[in-house]
């Protein structure tokens, strides 16, 4: 029987959009992500029972050094091609979901979204290092390789820690589709160009996944106008105008806040699709243009099979107490 298994991807070149420049996003440097990895490493021993690691390769090289110079045998490195680009997430994700009990990946809201597509019902463990992030938790390595193992070793119940996260999807009426993790943007642009959306005047208007007053762009906006969990199933269709008469306060970007003008906006139902007529617009998905269309009809709508994520209070408030205290107690 193979042992109890953690899956362990560090996306290189998240937090490192021009975000970093225009807002206060903080920086997520090289060595901080392989110090993280290492954390990593280290806390997969707070369970009592072993834990073999997989880490994915990848073009910064992060995860190469971090099984390198892992004083451990069951540390090993996943045998997957890497390119430096998305799809090296996304091989990464398709090669643990048949192999790993728990994935840790550090990135922002776009790695967890392309580690979604392919990862199945693997539970997640997301952490933050990414510009905008909605959804990773920015939590210790330490932290989040003990979460793992807990939940690899069946310490606490997967089921009982675990969330589905709802994702939003745009469908263009030309046949193409894209999802986001938290937000679908229909951008008042032509190009995609440096895919980072600044403005939130660019916006025509869009759908998420997940509403929060404390949320930064499309989800905070929502968040501004009623509060949506990330698993209740539902969504919002925003639209947004700059010379509306209402307008509310919103963190746009890191370190940035403004108001942004709400002509309209409704709740979705599960599938429930709100439409958008464009002449020349792009599509965004969590904050970054993805898709260009030209007069076409864009709907966005919630879809309910996101990724099985994991409630880090929750791991640990379900965690056995270690066996020599369970002891004493019994005394």
């Amino acid at each position: 029987m193979a042992a109890p298994t953690i899956g362990l991807l560090v996306n290189p070149a998240a937090g490192r959009d021009v975000r970093r420049l225009t807002g206060g996003a903080t920086v997520s440097d090289t060595y901080g992500k392989r110090r993280a990895a290492e954390c990593v490493l280290a806390g997969v021993d707070l369970a009592e029972d072993p834990v073999d690691i997989l880490v994915a390769p990848d073009g910064g090289e992060i995860g190469q050094r971090t099984v390198a110079e892992a004083d451990r045998s069951d540390v090993r490195l996943l045998d997957t091609p890497v390119d430096d680009t998305s799809a090296d997430t996304r091989r990464a994700a398709e090669a643990f979901r048949e192999r790993v009990d728990a994935v840790v990946v550090f990135g922002g809201d776009g790695t967890t979204r392309d580690l979604a597509v392919e990862i199945g019902d693997v539970p997640v463990l997301a952490v933050s290092t990414g510009t905008n992030n909605v959804v990773p938790t920015p939590v210790d390595g330490t932290v989040a390789g003990a979460a793992a193992a807990f939940l690899a070793t069946d310490a606490v119940d997967p089921g009982a820690v675990t969330y589905r996260h709802t994702m939003v999807e745009a469908r263009v009426d030309d046949g193409r589709s894209i999802r986001g993790l938290a937000t679908v943007g229909v951008v008042d642009q032509s190009f995609v160009g440096t895919r980072a959306v600044l403005d939130p005047d660019d916006f025509l208007g869009g759908g998420v996944s997940r509403a929060g007053r404390g949320e930064v762009g499309l989800s905070g906006v929502a968040g501004a106008l009623t509060r949506v969990d990330p698993d209740d199933g539902r969504g919002v269709a925003l639209e947004l105008d700059a010379g509306a008469e209402r307008t509310v306060g919103a963190i746009t970007v890191p370190g940035v806040v403004e108001r942004v003008g709400v002509a309209e906006w409704s709740h979705l139902a599960p599938d429930e699709e709100h439409g958008f007529e464009v002449g020349e617009a792009v599509v965004s998905v969590d904050g970054e243009r993805e898709l260009e269309v030209q007069n076409a009809e864009i709907g966005v709508r919630p879809v309910s099979d996101g990724p099985r994520l994991v409630d880090f209070d929750a791991v640990f408030e379900a965690a056995p107490l270690a066996a020599d205290a369970r002891a004493v107690e019994r005394r």
